[in-house]
Parts: C-alpha cells; structure tokens; sequence
C-alpha cells in the first residue's frame, strides 16, 4: 500500500456522529417532554441535569448558564471580585477565560505555565501582590491544573477558581474537575468532552453563598419573578440542553475511556518520531483528552501539510493572551513568558474523539511522519519533563 492510499478519506479534527447516534432517541423523547410542558429556559430538564452533574463532580451546588465565558464571570461577581482586584491566570488559555475577568472588572494578571502546558505554581506565588483576590487554575487540553499547590501558592485569602471547559470527568489525585476550588466554570460548547447542541455552561461551588448569588446573578439579579435585587446576566440554560446534557453525562465515563485509549494508540505510534513529544500524564493526574496535542518542529508547515490532505490538525493556541491584540494594553512583550510563547510556536492538536478509528490514527500518523521528512529541519525537540 502506498502513502496516498493509506489517506484516501478526509478526518475531521472532531467528529460528533458516533455520539449523537448513541443518544438520539433519549434525546428525542426528552425534546418532547420540553416541548410538552413548554419549560423552554431553565426547568425541570435543567434541575435534573445540574442535579446529576453535581453528584458526578463531587460539589454541592451547580447552577446552568448560557455559556462558559458567563460562568467564570458569574463566579467571580458571586465572590465580590472586581474593580481594582488582580485575578492570576496563565497566558496559555483561550481568551475567553481573561474576557471573564475583564467582564467582571478585575484586572488581569498573566504568568507562565510549564512544560505540561499547565499554569505554574511557582509563577502564581511569585506574581501574588495584595491586590490578588483570586487565581484561576486552567485545565488545559483534558488534565487538571495541581489544584493543591495553587491553593498552597495563593494562600487561604485567595479565591480559587478553575476553569474546567476542557476536563469534564479528569481527576486529580481521585478528586473530580470542579471540585478542588472554591468554585469553577465550565463550557458545554458542542466539541467538549461534555457538550451540549449548542452554547452552555455551568458554575460548580460547595459554597452556599456563591450557589445563591450566582442564582440570581444568572437572572437578571433576583429568584423571584420582578424582584431584581441587584444588576445581573440574562444567562440561563436552555431545557433542551438539559435533555442533551442528561443524556451524554450518562455516558461520559465510557466515552472519555475511548479517549485514553485513543491517545494510547497514538502514543505507540509515535515512539518511532523523536521529532514528536506526546502530550505526558503529570503525576496525580487522570486525562482525559478533551484534546491530543503535540509538539513538533517546523509547527505551521506540518499543519498545513496535514489539513492539505483532509486531515484537520489545529492549534490550540497559537497566540497567547499578552500576545493578542485586544490584550496589547496590559503592555507585556513578546519575551515575557517564555514557556508559553515557545510551546505556542510547537503545539499541534491531533483529531480525537470517542468513535476515531484505528485506521483513522493509521492515517493520521501516516501523514505525520511524512510531513516530518518533507519538512524536516536540524534542529530537534527535546521530550518534555
């Protein structure tokens, strides 16, 4: 078999067929439940799903909102974070998790992750000033950020937050994502490991006083119908997603393990590329692949190479927060965190999700490798930790 036949099908970065198959006729039935009692935004589909979500995380409270980027900010307004308060977050997140802190009126702080693309501890607590409120720990690309020792690092003043949109179901020394901080964000974006048919998000917290703030925050400031007791968000979850969420949090474990065990195959055929760093499991850690992201040399080229073939590669993500244009006031060089700026040039995501095929990885890695020698260059990526 030549190499052009072993691609001769395109393969998406993400791949939601095989899921929705799975699920179709209980979502269906649930569509007509909502349909039928006409609870169109929050209700009874809603509670039930924020019910079992809370039990699945191990937290006391979740609330559902309209999307992720509203639920780390509703957290942070539920603690009194605001204006003239510092919020530390790492440089290497999706913009939407500084946007939330903009939203919120604090100020942003950036620092550097390591070498695992995780938020550094040593950064927080060299960065902590008196003016730190809160610090959000960032679970990047399916593991968790070490809960622990930002706790450690922020001290018992600080309010601990984490931003969980890539890690539902990844564990921390047994501990689920969402319930290490003093309450956390997450997305139900549809690529997610958890994902809705549309936007939606939820506040997690064992807090009774965040649960009760942000219940009224996500409604126009009060539970009660015309009783708005402060200004808030019209941030609500839809019923429909309710029924949708229901129905793939049943199913998430399993799917997560077709995950692992996606990125096992990827890690046994990669052993032969030194060119290549697989993404590393850090100690405590259960992954869960929301993303397989590597590190390559000559980055750009080999995406273009691969997605040239139908292959959608991606990168997540290549330009980080300080380096953003939206960003340029906070008036941090290029230079200043140099872990993030660097693995920002070498990152590359891989397509995986639950129903990827081994023949499909085949591929993939097929056109990899013979990316690697059409744009081979000297230099070497050193394996990471």
């Amino acid at each position: 078999m030549t190499y052009t036949d072993q691609i001769p099908l395109p393969v998406p970065l993400v791949d939601l067929s095989f899921q929705h198959a799975l699920i179709k006729d209980e979502v269906q039935a649930g569509f007509d439940r909502v349909m039928a009692n006409g609870s169109f935004i929050l209700g009874p589909e809603v509670e039930r799903f924020e019910a079992a979500f809370a039990a699945y995380c191990g937290v006391d409270h979740v609330l559902g909102v309209a999307n992720g980027t509203d639920a780390l900010e509703l957290v942070l307004r539920a603690a009194q974070i605001g204006l003239g308060d510092e919020v530390i977050l790492p440089a290497n997140t999706f913009v939407a998790t500084a946007e939330a802190v903009l939203r919120a009126g604090a100020i942003v702080k950036l620092v550097d992750c390591d070498e695992d693309f995780l938020i550094d501890p040593e950064a927080v607590r060299s960065n902590m000033s008196a003016r730190t409120r809160a610090v959000i720990g960032v679970h990047l690309y399916g593991q968790m950020a070490p809960m622990e020792l930002l706790r450690r690092a922020g001290g018992p003043d600080v309010f601990l937050v984490e931003d969980l949109a890539q890690a539902h179901g990844a564990t921390r020394f047994g501990a689920r994502a969402g319930s290490l901080g003093d309450a956390g964000g997450t997305s139900f974006y549809p690529g997610k490991n958890l994902g809705a048919y549309g936007d939606g998000g939820a506040v997690l917290t064992n807090t009774q006083r965040v649960s009760d703030m942000v219940r009224a925050l996500r409604n126009h400031g009060g539970t009660n119908r015309y009783e708005h007791r402060f200004p808030g968000l019209n941030s609500r979850l839809d019923g429909l997603q309710g029924v949708v969420l229901s129905a793939k949090l049943a199913r998430l474990d399993g799917w997560n393990q077709l995950r692992r065990d996606a990125a096992r195959y990827y890690d046994d055929l990669l052993q032969a590329m030194p060119e290549v760093v697989v993404p590393r499991v850090v100690e405590g850690n259960e992954h869960v692949y929301h993303l397989y992201v590597v590190r390559v040399p000559n980055r750009d080229r080999i995406v273009n190479h691969l997605t040239g073939l139908g292959i959608s590669a991606s990168v997540h993500y290549p330009v980080p927060v300080h380096l953003q244009p939206g960003f340029s006031d906070l008036g941090l060089p290029l230079g200043t965190f140099p872990v993030a700026e660097r693995l920002s040039n070498e990152i590359m995501s891989l397509p995986i999700f639950p129903g990827i095929t081994n023949e499909q990885q085949d591929r993939i890695v097929a056109a990899l490798q013979n990316a690697l020698v059409l744009h081979r260059q000297p230099a070497v990526l050193r394996a990471a930790g």
